[in-house]
């Protein structure tokens, strides 16, 4: 028998422990309107949890044996899994923050396609009517808490970051828990990772019992970015557009550490967002923060903005090097703004209604090559709206480096090819080569092929 795999049958605890039997059909159809494969493919990201796999198709093809059937009982359902990752248990038993992290999968993919998609309650072609839809699948996870003051910390940055990156998110983490704030990230590793363990620690000093560890995700980034365990509170947002809508609309200020072109897609949304008119009076705490090794990374991330988005952009964020106790300090004093504002308003704590997210922010973005070559990335158009394309350019590159999709795309029919304005796409070339140079493109030890070229 292979030792890397373990088969086990496991019951819910306390999470959807009953379904219907149209439900289970519906999970276990792999057809076309199925959701078995989304099921399938999320379950597996879960329980490969702490593995150096970063790419979607390499994991579904290292584990094609997995299988994982749901098996409906009188007292309600157990899950059946076959071949699933050795490295989820403990001397054969699944550890504890995996075996919620399963229920958590089954219980978004079931409320999202019975309640959201294909629902007239939501209309999914309207701005409005996506925000509610992020608030109700928030809702119906329990993640929306209407009596805690705003204390949630988004942190953002890459999950191939090196080892004095990783200390330095984790020193900044324990900074923020030592303060009693609370972390919400992207689940994965790296700089996904570090301010949740450090903030653990800053936690537990404290005495803080009721830590709070938000990990939201997707299904198309999941298998790169697998759940990391000190996650208590994890949601599957259907798609990246409502992922990162999740997050500014639970978090009260973002903390972004050095990544690849995904946190720079993570960049170019919120500062897309904060650049619209009509959110210039809210207040928002941004800040861009590494050690003393990652100033150079920031001067161009910097720069970039400022060629690109102008330096307006520039004045939403502030840049703070090697200094994890001044970061806490400033996110602290940027919660008390918040909450001053939202109270003033009478504004809800638990979820930024006031947050005006365009629709170019919200429409789903499929990266294929026509879609591709066709952005707008020129400067004839609001600086927002700009901001909005430029995402869709990193958004498809993160596709072709670690989504599976993407990756059997890229393979089929060669690079993304991406066209603009020749001041655009100089500074755009020069920062995604310099991802390449400083291995931010895939975990340490792999060789990366660009998934795209860029035409100036």
């Amino acid at each position: 028998m292979d030792s890397n795999v373990v088969d086990t049958l496991i019951a819910p605890e306390g999470r959807l422990e009953v379904l219907s039997k149209a439900e289970v059909v519906q999970l276990l159809d792999s057809g076309k309107g199925g959701l078995y494969n989304i099921f399938r493919n999320c379950a597996l990201a879960v329980l490969n949890c702490g593995s150096t796999i970063d790419d979607g198709k390499e994991l579904l093809d290292r584990f094609k044996s997995f299988d994982i059937n749901i098996l409906q009982r009188e007292r309600g359902i157990k899950l059946e899994i076959k071949g699933a990752p050795a490295i989820a248990f403990v001397d054969g038993k699944m550890i504890k923050g995996i075996h919620e992290h399963l229920f958590a999968v089954l219980r978004d993919i079931v409320f999202v396609s019975n309640e959201v998609t294909g629902n007239p309650k939501f209309d999914l072609a309207r701005s409005e009517g996506i925000t509610d839809a992020v608030f109700h699948i928030l809702r119906n996870a329990n993640v929306l808490k209407p009596q805690l003051n705003p204390n949630l910390v988004v942190c953002w940055g890459g999950h191939s970051i090196n080892r004095a990156e990783y200390n330095y998110s984790k020193e900044v983490g324990y900074q923020l828990g030592l303060r009693g704030l609370d972390i919400c990230t992207g689940c994965g590793p790296g700089a996904m990772k570090g301010p949740m363990k450090g903030a653990t620690i800053g936690h537990a000093k404290q005495r803080f019992t009721g830590g709070r560890y938000l990990g939201i995700t997707e299904p198309g980034i999941i298998a790169a970015e697998s759940p990391n365990p000190i996650v208590n509170d994890l949601v599957i947002m259907p798609d990246i557009e409502k992922r990162l809508e999740a997050f500014v609309r639970v978090g009260h200020g973002i903390c972004v550490f050095p990544g690849g072109a995904g946190t720079a897609e993570e960049i170019l949304y919120i500062l897309g967002i904060l650049l619209h008119p009509d959110n210039a009076e809210i207040p928002f705490p941004l800040i861009f923060t590494g050690p003393e090794t990652a100033r150079e990374y920031f001067v161009q991330i910097n720069e970039f903005i400022g060629l690109t988005l102008g330096a307006e952009a520039q004045k939403r964020y502030k840049i703070i090097v090697d200094d994890p106790e001044l970061v806490a300090q400033e996110m602290q004093e940027g919660m008390k703004q918040v909450r001053e504002f939202r109270k003033a308003r009478s504004d809800a704590y638990y979820f930024n209604w006031a947050l005006k997210i365009d629709d170019e922010f919200q429409r789903p973005f499929a990266p294929t090559h026509e879609n591709m070559r066709n952005l707008s990335l020129h400067k004839n158009q609001p600086v927002h709206v700009l901001a909005a394309n430029l995402r869709r350019a990193f958004s498809g590159v993160v596709a072709g480096n670690v989504k599976e999709e993407g990756i059997r795309t890229i393979e089929k029919y060669g690079h993304f090819e991406i066209h603009g304005d020749k001041e655009i796409m100089g500074p755009m070339d020069a920062l995604l080569a310099s991802f390449v140079a400083q291995s931010r493109m895939k975990l340490a030890g792999k060789a990366y092929t660009p998934c795209y070229r860029v035409i100036q």
